[in-house]
């Protein structure tokens, strides 16, 4: 077999690739070696400004697999025989740190997919936990910058983090589970996955219900405690994706199990929490787990600057069948994600391999910064136009929707959304176990102890406010790992 030849970018072939061109075998260098620039050019360009949040990401290939019929609540083609297989990317992540960060740093962890199906890519960008700090996108900016550097030291700040947490009570829900043993996930194969954010569904009578997408890990959920986290973060800080990688690579391929929450309109009325609230859970008891089918991750990819890092993921990429909810934060990150990748890899971002819907796309954008697709040829770049045979295919209509007012306005809150508590204490005394309480706790103090400054105090007993709503004895635990003293009226102020 013919080797391959080594060659520039444009295709020319060359010898001299470890000289430059030079006046004499010590005399100054000529500009003319143009392979010398090209080469420095190119390296000086590698780095592609990095995610605002989910920068340190690992990602695999595989397949999702059509295990149980739910066609009577969407008619998705990607659901639509069992048995079905259909092409997926998925993209794990930690959110607050850098592309250099640890991958066992206590946060969330990002759980992106991408399913390649016959009517579009359909992207569930979620995370490993099902509920968020906030509810509302205008404070989302605010609550990463909290995650961030602070502006005068350039050092991460618990201050920051407990002082905005302090303010905004609707945190202390994920808030709880960033600080348990979940914060810390052993490895990316080794965690759960939720869509997070309410979805619909519509069936074949477009007819519409609401609904909540878990991943559940056939591995088995397995965390650092916070020592070992820490341990692991100097020893090996690249734990999570040596982990995926090296399983994929001995055939030990990770599996999750899909499942659905369903809600219908009448339910999602009645329910006692606003259903589009992402501080809030749908308890299973009373809307129950639905076996759909399985993700199986079961190729790396061959490398990863093509595939992980320029993949991008958008809420706003449904297909029919699967639509949007009134999700206040679902609503913001359908404009925001596709925002993000045109600033980070162009406007069309969606002509990069991993993007691509890998089957027939037609539209009438064209040109912008790295066209290199067809660029439509010769066809019309408008519409309506009397030379193509496009067709706007009524089938894929969706129902309208009935809005449940006319008035719009800034509201602050609906009757059902200032209980920020009830759900945070049934997670603390019935879904926590007693090593879990002592570690949430320990996690809590060690956190909370960094807070400094002339606003210490304040900010501490603002937060201890929150835990005692929650749970009487949590609060207590945390105000006794603090140092905090605590007297009776303090207590009474603390549990109102």
């Amino acid at each position: 077999m013919e080797k391959k030849k080594l060659t520039t970018a444009s295709g020319r072939p060359y010898y001299d690739f470890e000289n430059t061109q030079s006046v004499g075998p010590r005399g100054p260098l000529l500009l003319q070696d143009y392979l010398l620039h090209e080469d420095m050019a190119h390296f000086n360009r590698e780095r592609i400004p990095e995610r605002v949040v989910h920068a340190k990401g690992s990602g695999a290939f595989g397949t999702f697999v059509v295990t149980h019929d739910i066609s009577k609540y969407t008619k998705a083609k990607v659901f639509n025989e069992i048995g079905k297989q259909t092409r997926i990317f998925l993209r794990f992540s930690t959110v607050g740190g850098e592309m250099g960060s640890a991958d066992t740093e206590r946060d969330p962890r990002g759980f992106a997919l991408k399913f390649y199906t016959e009517d579009g890519n359909w992207d569930l960008v979620g995370n490993n936990t099902p509920v968020f700090f906030i509810k509302d996108p205008k404070k989302f900016s605010h609550f990463i910058h909290t995650q961030k550097r602070h502006p005068r030291t350039h050092c991460k700040s618990p201050t920051m983090m407990w002082d905005f947490w302090s303010l905004n009570p609707e945190s202390l829900h994920q808030v709880l589970i960033l600080m348990s043993d979940r914060g810390t996930p052993f490895s990316y194969r080794h965690m759960d996955g939720f869509g997070s954010h309410t979805f619909s569904l519509i069936n074949k009578d477009n007819e519409r219900v609401w609904v909540k997408f878990h991943f559940k890990t056939q591995q088995g959920i397995k965390n650092f405690v916070n020592d070992d986290a820490v341990t692991t973060k100097g020893t090996d800080p690249d734990h999570a994706q040596r982990d995926l990688v090296n399983a994929i690579d001995n055939k030990e391929f990770p599996r999750w199990n899909m499942k659905i929450q369903v809600m219908t309109d009448e339910q999602a009325k009645a329910f006692r929490w606003n259903p589009f609230d992402l501080t809030k859970v749908w308890p299973h008891g009373d809307f129950p787990l639905i076996d759909v089918g399985y993700i199986e991750l079961n190729e790396v990819p061959k490398n990863y600057f093509r595939d992980v890092e320029q993949s991008a993921f958008a809420p706003a990429h449904v297909v029919d069948g699967i639509g949007y909810s009134p999700d206040k934060m679902l609503q913001g990150r359908i404009l925001s994600y596709p925002d993000a990748h045109r600033y980070r890899l162009g406007v069309n971002y969606e002509q990069i391999p991993v993007n691509q819907c890998p089957y027939m796309t037609t539209n009438y954008q064209r040109d912008g910064h790295m066209q290199v697709g067809t660029n439509g040829e010769d066809s019309p770049n408008y519409r309506p136009n009397s030379f193509d045979d496009v067709v706007a295919d009524e089938s894929y209509k969706e129902p309208a929707q009935v809005l449940d007012s006319n008035i719009a306005d800034w509201f602050d809150r609906n009757e059902n959304d200032n209980d920020h508590y009830t759900q945070p204490g049934l997670l603390y005394t019935k879904a926590m176990n007693d090593a879990d309480r002592k570690n949430l706790v320990s996690n809590i103090v060690g956190a909370m102890s960094g807070i400094d400054g002339p606003k210490r105090d304040e900010i501490i007993n603002r937060q201890l406010c929150h835990f005692f709503r929650a749970n009487i004895g949590l609060g207590m635990a945390i105000a006794q790992g603090l140092g905090v003293t605590l007297d009776e009226n303090a207590m009474k102020h603390m549990n109102k």
